[in-house]
């Protein structure tokens, strides 16, 4: 395995791509969600259609946004434990 800090220099680091949700619920919702789509592209005139498309298209860009400073946050969360752990307890972290 590479050195982790080679693997952020070099850019390498992507980890949106190893994201697997592992709850039981989350594939049957995303079926639902591409079955609803699907009959509403049935019964909706094109440009109404459209409108829907943009407003998944706007929920997938707030969904990307949150998921980022989720995973900052959860980054930050970790560093300040590792910190912890080694300098000792309440060291690294302020209220």
């Amino acid at each position: 395995m590479k050195k982790i800090i080679e693997e952020i220099y070099y850019g390498n680091l992507n980890p949106e791509e190893h994201i697997v949700p592992t709850n039981p619920d989350y594939r049957p919702l995303n079926r639902k969600i591409s079955e609803l789509k699907d009959e509403a592209k049935k019964r909706l005139a094109k440009s109404d259609f459209e409108i829907v498309e943009q407003i998944f298209d706007l929920i997938g860009e707030s969904n990307s946004m949150l998921t980022n400073s989720t995973f900052v946050q959860g980054f930050r969360m970790g560093a300040l434990v590792m910190i912890d752990v080694f300098c000792g307890e309440g060291k690294g972290f302020k209220e």
